[in-house]
C-alpha cells in the first residue's frame, strides 16, 4: 500500500518540489507525515536507480528537512506526552515521531550533505543531554536514530562515540546522580530498541563505545540495572557476538567485540537467570543459547577472562570437547526453560538431568571444576525463589542431597550460596513438615537432610576455611527474621558438626546473639530445644584457648535455666564434663586474680568471682537502687557447675568432698550473711546482692525427678543457709517493720525479702518444723507488726511517701504470711478460732486505694541520687496505680486465705448476720460485690486471688444472689477471653476460672434452680469450646476438671451422684466429637485427641449398675443419635475427612463404647434408629461402625432379629443404600441383589 500511494502521488505531479511542498503545508497529522515518509522513500529509491531529478531533488530534500521536519521534531520535543492537544495523544504522537524520523533520514540521504546529518545529530544530542528525563527526549532519540546511519565513521567518529556513550548511559539508567530516579522506562526501551542497534550498525568507534559502556567495570548489578542491561544486550546480541559463517576476514572478526570473553557479560546473564521478571529471564536464556550456538558454529576455542582466583572460567569453549559442551549447555538450558513452567509434575522428570550437570562439571581425573559452579547455583536459586512452594522444597532437598552420592570440589561460590540463598530458603517453616504417616516426635525429613549435609560439607572444607564459614553461618542466623522451627533445625544441624576448634570469642558472641535477638519471641519449647543445641554447638566448636572462663560464663547466662540448662539434666552433665576436660586450657580470665592457692583454673575463677561479688565499694553506700539479678545468676551458675565438676573428679579419683568445695567457694558469702543482724551499717547493695545470690543458689541447685532426694549438693547448701536463718530473718524483720523501706525503689527490696523468707520457711519445713525455730518467732512478730502498721495508718493523717510505702510493705508481708499458712498447715500459729490476724483481715476495707502523696513529699523522701525517671514514674498516675493495684492484690490474697479457712461460716441465705465477728466472711454479698469491683481495677495478671475467693463465694450465693453470680461469670470470662494470646498468665487464670464457674456445687445448684445462671454456664461452655478451635488445650482444661470432679462426687454419693453431669451432658457430647478435620500431612497423634480420650475414659469409669450412671449413659446415647441424624440432614452427601464425616465417625465410636452398659429395655426404644442409620448414605468407615454395633446387639439380644429382618426387607425394596454385606443372617448373594446407590 505504501508503494501504491507513493506511485499515485508521483503520477499526479512529476515535480518533487511542488509535491513535497504541498505535503508540508497544513496540520502535521500522523497520516500527512507518514505520506511524506512514503514519498521520500520512493524518491530515494529512484535516486538510487539514477532516474530522479538530479538538480531539484537534493534542494527540495534540504528544504523539507530544514523547513518542515526539523521544526516539527523541535515542537514535539517541547510538548509533553499526553498534552492537551487531542490530535497529539501519546499513540498518535509516537506515529508522528517515527514517521518524521524516517522522513528526515531520507531527506539527509537525498540532500547528499553529510554536514546536515552531523548538525542535526549535534543538536539532538544537546537536547538529549539537557533534558534526558523529559518526555522530549523521545524526539531527540528519533532524530539520532534517523541521522545516525548517515554519519561518517572517520570524520564523525568523535560524535558517534559521544552519541553511543550517551545512549548506553540512558539505556542503563545511569544518567542521574546518586539516588535520583532514572529516565522513564519507555525512553530507555526506545534507546535500546532503536538508537543502539542503529549505532552498532555504524561499526568502528560507535560499536567500541557501546561495548565499552556495557562492559564498564564500575557498573553494578542491582535488580533494575540487570533488567536494563539485558534489554540492551539482547537487542545487540548479533553485533556483540561473532558472526559464524560470515564473509568477513578473520582479522576483521577479531577486531570486533566478543562478549563471550568478558566475565562481566556472563555475570549479567547469570544475574538475569535468577530475576523475578520472566521476560528478563527469557532474555538471559536467549543470550546464553545464542553464545553457545555461535561457539559451536565458529568451531574455535574461546575462554572468558578470569574474574578472580584460579577457578574455572565462567565460559569456555573447546572444539575438542564440543559434544560434551553441547550436551552440558543443552541440558542446562532445558532445565532453566522447564523451571518456567512452575509445575512440579513437569519439573520432577527433568531433575535427574541436574545430576548429570554435576557429572559433566567435575573432572574425574583431577577432581576440579570444569564448569564454573555458579551456573549450578543459578538453577537452585531459581528453584528456591519459585512461587510454587513444592518446587522450592524440591530444590532445597535436591541441593542438600548433593553430597550424599558425590564429593564436589571446594568452591567459594558454594560457600557463599549456602550462607545466602540456601539459608534464605531454609527460613521457610513449611519446609520442615513431616511426611504423611510419620509419628509425632520424629525429626523432619528435611531437617535430617540438612543435618547430614552440613556435617559432610564442613568436613570437606579446607581447614583454613572452616572457621570463617561457621562464623558466617551463625551470624546469618541473626541477620534476618527467623521463625522458631527453622532456627531449631539449623541449631540441631550445627550441634551435630564433629568437634573442631573453629570458633573463638566472635563465634561465642554470635551464638549469644542468636539466643538474645533471633529467638527472643519464639515459642518456649522450641526456644528451649534450640538453646540446648546451640550450647552443644559451642562445646563442640569452641577453641577453648581463645576464650576465657569469663567469656563462657557470660554466654551460659544467655541460656534460660527453666528452658534448657537445668541442673540435673543430661545437658548439664555434658557441660560439666566439657568443663572438666578443658578447664586447664582456657585463656586466663581478666577478673581472676592470684589467690595464693594451688587450685585448678575453674575453682580459682569461681572463688575469685564470689569474692568480687560480695565485696562492697565506697560508692555503693549512697546508691539506693536494688542491683540487677544478672550477676547473682552468673555467680550461682558457675558455683554449682564447679561443684558438680569437682564431684565428677571425686567420683573418678576420690579427692575432695562436696562440702569442702562448697565451703571454699561460699565462705565469703556465709560470713556476710552471719553478720546481717549485727552489722547495722552494712552497705545496702551488699545485703541485696548476698540475698540475691542465696536465692539463686537455692533455685539453681534444685534437681527434678527421683535423683532430687539424693542430691548431696542441695543438702549441703540448705544446711549452710539454715545456719544463717536467725541472722537473715532478724535483718528482714527489721527492714520490713522499722520504717526503713520508705521509697518507691524499696518495693523491689520488699519483694526480695519476702522471697528469701519464703525460701527459709520451705527449708525448715523440709527438715521438720519445730516450734522453737527462729523463723517461727520472726513470722509471728512480722504478722503482728504488719497488722499494727496498717491499723495505725488508718488514723486519717496526711499521707507521706514513707507511710504509704510502709503500708504497701505491711500488706505484702501479711499476704506472704497468709499464703505460707494456707499452703503449709504446720505454720498454723493460732487455733481454729479467729485470732487477731483473722479479725483484722475480716474488717479490711476492700479495694481501698492509697492516696498519692504530693510531688514535693515524694522528692523529700527520695534519695538524693535517685534518678528522675523513677520519680516521674512513681509520681505519675500510671506508676502509682501499679503500686495501688499490688496493694489491692495482696488484700485479696489475705481474704482468700480467710475465706478458705472459715468457709463453713459463710451464710447461704440472703439475710446477713447483724453483728458478725468476721464481717468479710459472714457478709458474703458485700464481699462478692467488692470482688466484682476488684476485677475492674486489677490487671489480668493480678486477678487470681479474686478468682479463688469467687470459688468459695459463688456456691454459697448462687441461690440467693443469682444476678451477682452471673455478673461475676461475665466479668471473669471477659478477662479470660482477652488473654488468649498472653501465654504466661492465660493458663493459670483459665484453670482458676474453670474451677469456680464449673465447680460441681455451682453446676448442681444452677441445674436445680434452672435460672439464668444455668443458661449462662452453658453459654460460657460453648464459648470455651469455640475458643479451643483456635487455641489448643482450652477444652482439655475444662473437660478434665469436670470429669474429675464428677467421678470424685460419684464415688462419694450413691444414687444422685451424677445428677449435675446429666444436666450438662452436652459437654461430654461435644468432647466425644471434638476435633478439627484430619489432614493426611499431619501426625495421627494430635493434641485434640486428649479431649476425646478424657471423655471416653470418664464414660468407661461409669458403673452401669448405678441408676444415676445408667440414666446419664442413656441420655448421652440418645443425644449422640440425635447428633448423627442432625449431621445426616444437614448434608446429604459428604466426603471422607470432611467435618461431617469426622463427627459421625466419633458419634458411632462413642456408641460402641457405651453399648456394654445399655440394657434391653433401653435398646428397644432406640433399635429402630440404629437400624435406620445403617441404611443411610454413609461413608464406608461409618458403615463399619454401625455394622459392628448391630452385630453386637443381635448377638447379645437375638430377640431383635425379626425387627432387623423387617427393617432390612423394607430397605431392600425402597432404599438405594444397602446395609454393609457383613450383616449376620444375610448372605453375600442376597446383599448383592439389593439395589445399590447409583
Amino acid at each position: 500500500m505504501e508503494w501504491v500511494l507513493a506511485e499515485a502521488l508521483l503520477s499526479q505531479s512529476r515535480d518533487p518540489r511542488a509535491l513535497l511542498g504541498a505535503l508540508c503545508q497544513g496540520e502535521a497529522s500522523a497520516e500527512r507525515v507518514e505520506t511524506l515518509r512514503f514519498l521520500l522513500q520512493r524518491l530515494e529509491d529512484e535516486e538510487a536507480r539514477g532516474s530522479g531529478g538530479a538538480g531539484a531533488l537534493p534542494e527540495a530534500a534540504r528544504e523539507v528537512a530544514a523547513g518542515y521536519l526539523v521544526p516539527l521534531l523541535r515542537s514535539l520535543r517541547g510538548r509533553p506526552a499526553g498534552g492537551p492537544d487531542p490530535s497529539l495523544q501519546p499513540r498518535h504522537r509516537r506515529r508522528v515521531l517515527r514517521a518524521a524520523g524516517a522522513a528526515l533520514r531520507s531527506c539527509v540521504r537525498l540532500a547528499g550533505r553529510p554536514q546536515l546529518a552531523a548538525a542535526l545529530a549535534e543538536e539532538a544530542l544537546r537536547d538529549l543531554l539537557a533534558g534526558w528525563r523529559a518526555p522530549g527526549a523521545e524526539a531527540a532519540v528519533e532524530v539520532l536514530a534517523a541521522v545516525g546511519p548517515c554519519l561518517r565513521p572517520r570524520e564523525d567518529g568523535p560524535l558517534l562515540e559521544r552519541v553511543a556513550g550517551t545512549a548506553v548511559a540512558l539505556a542503563l539508567g545511569g544518567g542521574g546522580d546518586g539516588d535520583e530516579a532514572g529516565p522513564a522506562e519507555d525512553a530507555a526501551a526506545l534507546v535500546a530498541g532503536r538508537l543502539l542497534p542503529v549505532l552498532v550498525q555504524c561499526g568502528g568507534a560507535a560499536l567500541r563505545a557501546v561495548w565499552g559502556g556495557l562492559a564498564a567495570p564500575g557498573a553494578s548489578l542491582g535488580s533494575g540495572r540487570v533488567e536494563e542491561k539485558l534489554l540492551v544486550l539482547s537487542a545487540l546480541a548479533e553485533k556483540l557476538l561473532p558472526e559464524p559463517g560470515g564473509d568477513r576476514a578473520r582479522g576483521a572478526r577479531e577486531a570486533g567485540p566478543d562478549a563471550r570473553r568478558c566475565w562481566r557479560f556472563w555475570r549479567t546473564v547469570q544475574a538475569g537467570l535468577g530475576q523475578a521478571d520472566a521476560l528478563t529471564r527469557k532474555r538471559a536464556r536467549y543470550l546464553l543459547q545464542r553464545a553457545v550456538e555461535v561457539s559451536a558454529e565458529l568451531g574455535a576455542d574461546c575462554t572468558c577472562g578470569p574474574q578472580e582466583g584460579n577457578g574455572p572460567s565462567l565460559f569456555w569453549w573447546s572444539e575438542r570437547k564440543k559434544d560434551e559442551l553441547l550436551k552440558f549447555w543443552e541440558n542446562y538450558i532445558l532445565i532453566m526453560e522447564t523451571l518456567e513452567g512452575n509445575q512440579i509434575h513437569v519439573i520432577k522428570p527433568v531433575l535427574p538431568k541436574l545430576n548429570n550437570l554435576f557429572e559433566y562439571a567435575v573432572s574425574e581425573e583431577n577432581g576440579c571444576w570444569l564448569f564454573h559452579p555458579s551456573w549450578h547455583m543459578c538453577i537452585y536459586k531459581r528453584m528456591f525463589e519459585s512461587e510454587n512452594k513444592i518446587l522450592s522444597k524440591e530444590g532445597v532437598i535436591h541441593f542438600l542431597e548433593l553430597y550424599e552420592t558425590k564429593i564436589l570440589p571446594f568452591s567459594p561460590e558454594f560457600s557463599e550460596f549456602i550462607i545466602g540463598p540456601l539459608m534464605d530458603a531454609l527460613s521457610e517453616s513449611s519446609l520442615y513438615s513431616r511426611s504423611p504417616g510419620q509419628p509425632i516426635g520424629s525429626c523432619s525429613p528435611l531437617g535430617l537432610k540438612l543435618q547430614k549435609f552440613l556435617v559432610t560439607y564442613i568436613s570437606l572444607l579446607p581447614e583454613e576455611i572452616k572457621s570463617s564459614f561457621l562464623l558466617k553461618f551463625i551470624r546469618k542466623m541473626t541477620s534476618r527474621h527467623w521463625c522458631a522451627v527453622p532456627i531449631l533445625f539449623l541449631s540441631k544441624a550445627l550441634a551435630n558438626v564433629p568437634r573442631h576448634k573453629a570458633l573463638g570469642i566472635d563465634g561465642l558472641l554470635a551464638l549469644r546473639d542468636v539466643i538474645h535477638c533471633t529467638m527472643i519471641t519464639h515459642q518456649i519449647l522450641l526456644r528451649g530445644a534450640a538453646q540446648c543445641y546451640l550450647l552443644q554447638t559451642a562445646m563442640n566448636l569452641l577453641d577453648v584457648e581463645k576464650v576465657s572462663l569469663s567469656d563462657v560464663s557470660t554466654f551460659l547466662m544467655s541460656l534460660r535455666q527453666e528452658e534448657s540448662l537445668g541442673r540435673g539434666t543430661s545437658l548439664w552433665t555434658e557441660l560439666c564434663d566439657w568443663l572438666r576436660v578443658n578447664e586447664s586450657y582456657f585463656k586466663p580470665s581478666p577478673t581472676c586474680s592470684s589467690i595464693g592457692l594451688h587450685k585448678t583454673s575453674l575453682n580459682a575463677y569461681v572463688k575469685s568471682i564470689v569474692q568480687e561479688y560480695v565485696k562492697s565499694s565506697a560508692w555503693e553506700r549512697e546508691n539506693c537502687f536494688m542491683p540487677d539479678w544478672f550477676e547473682a545468676k552468673l555467680v550461682s551458675l558457675m558455683v554449682l557447675l564447679a561443684v558438680d565438676v569437682e564431684g565428677m573428679k571425686t567420683q573418678y579419683s576420690g579427692k575432695q568432698r562436696t562440702e569442702n568445695v562448697l565451703r571454699i567457694f561460699l565462705d565469703p558469702l556465709l560470713d556476710v550473711l552471719m553478720k546481717f543482724s549485727t552489722n547495722a551499717y552494712m552497705p545496702l547493695l551488699k545485703t541485696d546482692r548476698c540475698l540475691q545470690l542465696l536465692l539463686k543458689l537455692l533455685n539453681t541447685c534444685r534437681l527434678k525427678g527421683s535423683s532430687a532426694q539424693d542430691d548431696e549438693v542441695s543438702t549441703v547448701l540448705q544446711n549452710f543457709f539454715m545456719s544463717t536463718t536467725e541472722s537473715i530473718s532478724e535483718f528482714i524483720l527489721r527492714r520490713l517493720t522499722m520504717n526503713e523501706l520508705n521509697s518507691v525503689s524499696d518495693l523491689d527490696r520488699c519483694h526480695l525479702y519476702l522471697m528469701v523468707l519464703t525460701e527459709l520457711i520451705n527449708l525448715h519445713l523440709k527438715v521438720g518444723w519445730k516450734r522453737g525455730n527462729p523463723i517461727w518467732r520472726v513470722i509471728s512478730l512480722l504478722k503482728n507488726a504488719s497488722i499494727q502498721h496498717l491499723q495505725e495508718m488508718d488514723s486519717g493523717q496526711e499521707p507521706t511517701v514513707g507511710s504509704q510505702i510502709q503500708r504497701v510493705v505491711s500488706m505484702a508481708a501479711l499476704a506472704m504470711v497468709c499464703e505460707a499458712i494456707d499452703q503449709k498447715p504446720e505454720l498454723q500459729l493460732d487455733s481454729l478460732h479467729a485470732g487477731p490476724l483473722e479479725s483484722f483481715l475480716s474488717s479490711l476495707q476492700l479495694n481501698q486505694t492509697l492516696q498519692k502523696p504530693h510531688a514535693e513529699e515524694q522528692s523529700s523522701y527520695a534519695h538524693p541520687l535517685e534518678c528522675s525517671s523513677v520519680l516521674e514514674e512513681s509520681s505519675s498516675s500510671q506508676g502509682w496505680g501499679k503500686i495501688v493495684a499490688q496493694y489491692i492484690h495482696d488484700q485479696w490474697v489475705c481474704l482468700s486465705f480467710l475465706l478458705k479457712k472459715y468457709h463453713t461460716l459463710i451464710p447461704t441465705t440472703g439475710s446477713e448476720i447483724l453483728e458478725p465477728f468476721l464481717p468479710a466472711v459472714q457478709m458474703p454479698i458485700r464481699t462478692l460485690q467488692s470482688a466484682l469491683e476488684a476485677l475492674t481495677v486489677l490487671s489480668s495478671d493480678q486477678v487470681l486471688p479474686v478468682f479463688h475467693c469467687l470459688k468459695v463465694l459463688v456456691p454459697k450465693l448462687l441461690t440467693s444472689s443469682e444476678s451477682l453470680c452471673i455478673e461475676s461469670f461475665d466479668m471473669a470470662w471477659k478477662i479470660i477471653s482477652s488473654l488468649s494470646n498472653t501465654q504466661l498468665i492465660f493458663w493459670a487464670n483459665l484453670k482458676a476460672f474453670v474451677q469456680f464457674v464449673f465447680d460441681n456445687k455451682v453446676l448442681t445448684i444452677a441445674a436445680k434452680i434452672k435460672g439464668q445462671a444455668y443458661f449462662k454456664i452453658k453459654e460460657i461452655m460453648y464459648k470455651i469450646i469455640e475458643m479451643s478451635a483456635i487455641k489448643t488445650g482450652v477444652f482439655n482444661t475444662l473437660i478434665s476438671y469436670c470429669c474429675q470432679s464428677w467421678i470424685v462426687s460419684a464415688s462419694n454419693v450413691s444414687q444422685g451422684s451424677l445428677s449435675s453431669a446429666k444436666n450438662y451432658s452436652e459437654l461430654i457430647l461435644e468432647a466425644c466429637i471434638f476435633g478439627t478435620v484430619f489432614r493426611r500431612d499431619q501426625s495421627t497423634k494430635r493434641e485434640d485427641h486428649y479431649v476425646r480420650i478424657c471423655a471416653v475414659k470418664f464414660l468407661c469409669l461409669l458403673d452401669g449398675s448405678n441408676m444415676s450412671h445408667k440414666l446419664f449413659i442413656e441420655d448421652l446415647a440418645i443425644k449422640l443419635l440425635d447428633k448423627d441424624e442432625l449431621v445426616s440432614k444437614s448434608k446429604k452427601r459428604y466426603y471422607v475427612n470432611s467435618l461431617q464425616h469426622r463427627v459421625k465417625n466419633r458419634v458411632w465410636q462413642t456408641l460402641l463404647v457405651l453399648f456394654p452398659r445399655l440394657d434391653q429395655n433401653f435398646l428397644n426404644g432406640i433399635i429402630d434408629r440404629i437400624f435406620q442409620a445403617g441404611f443411610t448414605n454413609n461413608q464406608a468407615s461409618i458403615k463399619y461402625f454401625i455394622e459392628w454395633i448391630i452385630i453386637l446387639i443381635l448377638h447379645k439380644f437375638p430377640q431383635f432379629l425379626p425387627k432387623f429382618w423387617d427393617c432390612f426387607s423394607y430397605s431392600c425394596a425402597c432404599c438405594r443404600s444397602p446395609l454393609p454385606t457383613q450383616t449376620p443372617g444375610c448372605s453375600r448373594e442376597e446383599a448383592a441383589s439389593c439395589p445399590g446407590p447409583s
